[in-house]
């Protein structure tokens, strides 16, 4: 089955892969990086435009390095989840100070650095500097789930998930890569989660889910909290006015209209944790 998914869905990535900025030749392994970061729970459509504003500001690890850690925050913009900014800035630091100002090729090597789990450290060096490993992100899961556990949905993230997608890569590192890169593409625009598109996948011979009448089992993965009324929400309307104020603003009017001030207070004490934002004498403002 393996051998066949292969077989079918390279060719099918070659002339079907959307252009992504991310993808052109020589986009380099800090582009990589950052894109990873981006698109961590964050729509495509939705980063491009920063990304590209983010690379031409901050070309390398050390332009970024050298800036304030606030203005890695305010460019972070919309893209929710503040938190990336700051470890992306952190590793930048790191990458200035521990790596001569270049992005790491050895997964264990990247693994080091702030905010870098197992998925990036090895997005990066597989579409970045061409090594084979497999990478598995939610997209990789669910094609495997339904192509060859013939389950709808796939499980929590688990250690032989690697050992799943290393079984689909064929030997050659650069078509290692493709199958990894093709895997993930399958997985955003053909097997999604909602609608999949059986009747155009390249792989629907060889799906164990398909030949199975596409069965509805059951999705035990944990499920996200609404975001609103959530303490995300409040965290990020917090954000949002620190990051559109010219000066620091006294705590006490900070989302002083929010309509519930418990949650209001929640949301800047864990902001305060997280080293999102700071104080200096009772006035928040972003890191410095």
């Amino acid at each position: 089955m393996q051998s066949a998914i292969a077989e079918a869905l390279l060719p099918w990535y070659r002339a079907n892969a959307r252009e992504l900025p991310w993808r052109a030749d020589g986009f380099g392994a800090w582009g990589v990086l950052v894109s990873e970061f981006m698109l961590q729970q964050t729509p495509v459509a939705r980063v491009i435009p920063l990304l590209e504003a983010w690379l031409s500001h901050w070309p390398t690890p050390t332009s970024l390095a050298e800036d304030a850690p606030a203005e890695a925050v305010k460019a972070w913009a919309n893209l929710g989840y503040p938190r990336r900014a700051l470890w992306l800035h952190r590793a930048a630091v790191q990458i200035r100070d521990h790596h001569d100002g270049v992005v790491p090729r050895d997964v264990v090597t990247l693994l080091s650095l702030t905010g870098v789990g197992d998925y990036t450290a090895r997005a990066v060096a597989v579409f970045a500097y061409g090594d084979r490993h497999p990478v598995v992100d939610t997209n990789t899961r669910r094609v495997m789930a339904r192509a060859i556990d013939g389950t709808a949905h796939p499980a929590q993230p688990r250690p032989a998930d690697l050992d799943q997608m290393a079984a689909l890569l064929p030997a050659s590192r650069a078509e290692a890569a493709v199958m990894n890169a093709a895997v993930m593409e399958l997985g955003q625009v053909t097997c999604t989660a909602r609608s999949p598109a059986c009747g155009a996948c390249p792989i629907a011979d060889a799906c164990a889910w398909y030949a199975a009448g596409r069965p509805d089992t059951p999705d035990t993965r944990r499920k996200q909290a609404r975001y609103e009324g959530s303490d995300r929400q409040a965290r990020g309307a917090v954000m949002r006015e620190l990051r559109g104020a010219t000066a620091p603003i006294p705590q006490q009017r900070v989302l002083a209209d929010w309509h519930d001030a418990a949650q209001r207070d929640r949301a800047v004490l864990t902001l305060l944790e997280d080293g999102l934002i700071e104080t200096t004498g009772g006035e928040l403002h972003l890191p410095r």
